[in-house]
């Protein structure tokens, strides 16, 4: 028995899924929104001072990124609010809701920023490139810091994953004007804003395109990437007495947590304690596979089945 207790201590010890790092995780939204919103400021200062249409395009792109980062907060103090009899299970699926917009709001600031490019590209103005360079300069230090706040949670939430690619991008996009002002200050060709624009983009595209995906399928009650159900049945099945796992539903209840409900076929004679200990089993099995709420419906072997769904 002593050894099963301790078992049960390390699984808690090795699995830091789900609300764990919520104190980190938070801070690390407060430091990048009071960060970026400082920039923001900075670039529409300068933008209107010089007239640069890229910094002001950008200093936008960053404050709706600052919008997003807001939600994901938003998102992530809702995970705390208890269930109640309207909301079973709390306000959890808020995180996907939140994860999806934010994917879209991306890819609206890609086409406006496309748009802006190529609209300055066929009609170019002289800007000062040192200045754009500066405060650009000023734009990759903040946004590499905030990205790097996200970076350890990245993999295992997809709130955090688009704070990360947001922030991300908006060094990326920082990198890009910096190049840009330093070419301009030298050639004199402004129309190298524009390419540098579009470049930026098709970056971000890229980085928005498997949000939109992940969250989508999280919003549709999808089986969530990191979870294959053919997996958690070839290693279901090599638990003594459990002889088939059928009418497996896993979806997510929010950006962290997963929940399944499945039937479970017994051996015919199995015991009260032997089902009792297969469940346990299995559900300690799933909770490695990152499954939180498990549900168990158990029949056996050759008994009619008497589920509505069978």
């Amino acid at each position: 028995m002593e050894h099963h207790h301790e078992h049960n201590h390390n699984h808690h010890g090795h699995h830091h899924h789900g609300p764990v790092k919520l104190t980190i995780i938070n801070s690390a939204f407060v430091i990048g929104i009071i960060l970026n919103l400082s920039f923001v400021i900075i670039e529409v200062v300068v933008g209107l001072y010089v007239h640069s249409l890229s910094l002001l395009s950008d200093a936008g792109h960053n404050l709706a990124d600052v919008g997003a980062l807001a939600l994901s907060l938003l998102a992530f103090r809702l995970l705390k609010v208890k269930p109640n009899e309207n909301y079973t299970y709390g306000y959890r699926k808020t995180s996907v809701i939140v994860a999806l917009f934010n994917a879209m709001v991306l890819l609206v600031s890609i086409g406006s920023i496309a748009y802006e490019a190529i609209h300055r590209f066929l009609n170019p103005e002289p800007i000062p490139g040192t200045t754009i360079a500066i405060v650009a300069g000023i734009g990759i230090v903040i946004n590499a810091l905030s990205a790097l706040l996200f970076f350890k949670g990245k993999d295992d939430d997809i709130n955090i994953k688009s704070a990360y690619l947001h922030l991300l991008s908006d060094a990326i996009v920082s990198l890009g004007l910096v190049i840009g002002g330093i070419i301009i200050f030298y050639t004199k060709w402004f129309w190298i804003d524009s390419i540098l624009s579009l470049v930026v983009a098709i970056v971000i595209l890229f980085n928005t395109w498997r949000l939109l995906k992940d969250s989508l399928r999280l919003s549709l009650d999808g089986v969530p990437s990191s979870i294959q159900i053919d997996d958690i049945k070839l290693h279901a099945l090599k638990i003594d007495g459990l002889k088939d796992l059928h009418h497996i539903h896993v979806w997510a209840l929010s950006t962290t947590e997963n929940a399944l409900t499945a039937h479970i076929v017994l051996t015919q004679n199995a015991t009260i304690e032997e089902e009792s200990k297969i469940k346990h089993k299995l559900k300690h099995l799933l909770e490695h596979k990152n499954i939180q709420h498990i549900t168990l419906e158990t029949e056996r072997e050759n008994e009619p089945c008497e589920a509505i769904d069978c």
